[in-house]
């Protein structure tokens, strides 16, 4: 059957729907911490021991999750996740977090120099989590020598972009920017 030429006008535009409320970095966690209590779908991320692994997940109200798995020494490096509200659980292992208690400026910087006492240090246990908001500058490392650990991320509005930083003891300086085509 051919296609008509043109199509009848529709009587009245479809109502647009309604913006959905934004997921809060309490249901980031709570989401986190109920994906990590799930032992099948926790085994079944492999692990390299070279390298971390992940898988994608769908998070809740449309936000970007990950499963990760870190190999005993393996960190992320100083970075934050620009405009998005987050939450890690631990869901084998320990990992450390290591942040800054500093709201920083998101843009017009190439080095900052950090007043003293700034620096933070949580350590996550399986079952652990954490919930940070916007513009939260952290690196996160499984400091074991042997174990393997894993965790589940969640992040809204999904990442637009990642700022990785490097540290020279209170020196902090912008590296460059991740785009979501480069880790997905």
């Amino acid at each position: 059957m051919s296609a008509p030429t043109h199509a009848p006008a529709p009587a009245a535009p479809a109502p647009a729907p309604a913006p959905s409320a934004p997921v809060t970095a309490a249901e980031l966690l709570a989401f986190t911490r109920r994906v990590a209590s799930d032992a099948e779908l926790i085994a079944s991320l492999p692990l390299d021991p070279e390298g971390r692994t992940w898988i994608r997940l769908d998070g809740p109200g449309g936000s970007e999750a990950w499963l990760i798995g870190w190999p005993p020494g393996t960190g992320t490096g100083w970075h934050d996740h620009a405009e998005s509200r987050g939450a890690f659980t631990t869901a084998r292992g320990r990992l450390t977090e290591r942040s800054l208690a500093a709201r920083l400026p998101s843009e017009g910087w190439q080095s900052l120099e950090l007043a003293p006492d700034l620096d933070r240090t949580r350590s996550l246990d399986a079952g652990t989590g954490r919930a940070f908001g916007e513009h939260h500058v952290h690196e996160v490392l499984n400091e074991s020598p042997s174990e393997h650990a894993v965790s589940v991320h969640a992040y809204h509005p999904p990442l637009p972009l990642i700022r990785r930083y490097s540290r020279t003891g209170p020196v902090l300086r912008l590296e460059h920017v991740e785009r979501p085509a480069d880790w997905q």
